[in-house]
């Protein structure tokens, strides 16, 4: 899922000397996890929504914040829940002849040395956002190989049915564009604004067909458990709306106790 820079466009590009990709990677440190095996597998197996909810409980940002807009759309909807540390870098296809800057292999090595599952968030930089391309079949399964279980981005990406027959990569992104165009990598592990959503280097990313968001790093390992409670009190809703006899004043007497 990346601006499918397929085997003879990876072939053209000119990788960047070791010191000019730590350079262009900026400053920003990748925090380490902090999250067990068994926690990140919790908060996965919740949808996106109830993670939204649960996160609300702990007023650590305003409710406002924190997710993208609706032009960010999810391309594989059956697919389960996606979470992901971001790694992030900024990417331009529609400039001719635009010179490279960390490059595929600094985008790699970042990807590489990242904690995991890793999420790929590309911003697009060139002029022609709607036109831009930053992945495809080679690119998605390459990142898969590294430890990627998706990619974000606010341009397009595309070879929809191959990366769909991988099974396990999802794709985030406003839509489609048949050609990868003029591909560079520019920065990497850099922050980003993708359809609203800040997205550092590191960020924990939860996603599936009803959107994107970020898993403030403070509370992430108590957000599964708040899960839990907001479908217990919503089940106990909902019981409440579909019971026969049910009222606006039964509504609000259950309000008065909630």
């Amino acid at each position: 899922m990346l601006l499918i820079t397929c085997a003879c466009a990876v072939g053209h590009q000119v990788d960047a000397p070791p010191e000019v990709v730590r350079a262009r990677r900026g400053s920003s440190q990748l925090p380490m996890p902090n999250l067990t095996p068994e926690q990140l597998a919790a908060l996965a197996a919740n949808d996106s929504p109830t993670v939204a909810n649960a996160i609300e409980r702990f007023l650590v940002r305003r409710r406002v914040d924190g997710y993208a807009d609706l032009d960010l759309r999810c391309a594989f909807p059956h697919y389960p829940s996606t979470l992901g540390y971001a790694v992030t870098c900024t990417a331009d296809s529609t400039t001719e002849g635009r010179p490279d800057g960390a490059g595929l292999i600094g985008l790699w090595a970042a990807l590489e040395a990242a904690p995991k599952p890793a999420v790929l968030v590309i911003k697009d930089v060139g002029p022609h956002p709607r036109k831009g391309c930053h992945m495809g079949e080679i690119m998605a399964t390459t990142a898969r190989a590294l430890g990627a279980v998706g990619c974000v981005s606010d341009a397009g990406l595309r070879d929809v049915k191959e990366v769909a027959a991988l099974g396990d990569f999802q794709y985030f992104c406003p839509g489609f564009v048949v050609s990868h165009g003029q591909p560079v990598i520019l920065d990497v592990n850099v922050s980003v604004e993708i359809h609203g959503l800040p997205i550092a280097p590191g960020d924990l990313l939860h996603g599936d067909v009803n959107g994107l968001l970020v898993v403030p790093a403070a509370i992430a390992g108590d957000v599964a458990a708040a899960c839990d409670e907001v479908r217990r009190e919503e089940r106990a809703l909902l019981d409440l709306i579909t019971a026969p006899g049910f009222s606006v004043e039964a509504l609000r007497q259950w309000k008065l106790t909630h």
